[in-house]
């Protein structure tokens, strides 16, 4: 489910919450509306409202993180592809094969990621980078230590983007998310029950329940790092990667 479709879930159960507490205000008895009343259950409110803003604060730290990484480490990416094609050049022209190689695994990298962008082909198995640097046949000490840095690159390279593939799955526990929204629809309940029914309170909760809505809905667009509204842009990756190989 998109992360649209999912705020609009949760608006409609809390702001649905806000009005079944107004429907049920009219049938309680005179003594369950009393100020002692009143009093005990704001209390109880206030507790989960805490309880609900740190799992909200949880939620956020999570998907902000996992955002950072996945920037952090698309970046080390770009920067090492980069400069490994500068080391192969540096090599000889032996290695043009290879620097192709590497530009096509490049832009492959960008359609993984960017489920938008147009598919590039594979490259089949990127350990093949890795074997091709590995047959070359240094001629003296300064090309031997431009393959041993290659290699290393080649070997960084796999790594992290075997992370940053497996890492594309959401890093927001529904669980923790489900939790969330079951105490806000308890909260808005509360303050339909004890609100005054007219169209200013309504209104009120109407923009209330919309706000925590839009911000459920950030968090989850901040768990979709390479898709959506807070997407990390791909344009300055493809023009850092169309220079490879030249």
């Amino acid at each position: 489910m998109s992360p649209l479709a999912i705020s609009v879930v949760i608006f409609i159960c809390v702001f649905g919450g806000a009005m079944a507490g107004m429907s049920l205000r009219s049938r309680l008895p005179e003594p369950h509306r009393s100020a002692e009343t009143r009093d005990v259950v704001k209390l109880g409110m206030g507790l989960v409202a805490t309880m609900s803003a740190l799992l909200l604060g949880l939620l956020i730290s999570s998907a902000k993180s996992s955002y950072d990484t996945q920037k952090t480490e698309l970046t080390q990416v770009t920067a090492r592809l980069v400069f490994l094609d500068h080391v192969l050049a540096h090599y000889g022209p032996e290695t043009k094969e290879i620097r192709t190689l590497v530009r096509k695994a490049s832009f492959h990298l960008v359609s993984q990621l960017w489920p938008s962008t147009p598919s590039a082909p594979a490259v089949g198995d990127p350990g093949v980078i890795f074997d091709q640097i590995q047959a070359l046949s240094p001629r003296d000490e300064a090309h031997r230590l431009l393959q041993a840095q290659a290699l290393t690159l080649a070997i960084e390279l796999g790594q992290t983007r075997g992370l940053m593939i497996e890492q594309q799955g959401s890093s927001v526990s529904t669980a923790l998310l489900g939790v969330v929204v079951f105490w806000l629809a308890i909260i808005f309940v509360s303050f339909g029950m004890f609100a005054p029914a007219n169209a200013t309170v309504r209104t009120a909760l109407l923009v209330c329940a919309l706000s925590v809505s839009c911000a459920i809905f950030l968090i989850l667009e901040m768990d979709r790092p390479f898709e959506g509204l807070l997407q990390i842009p791909s344009d300055q990756m493809r023009q850092t990667f169309s220079h490879l190989g030249e």
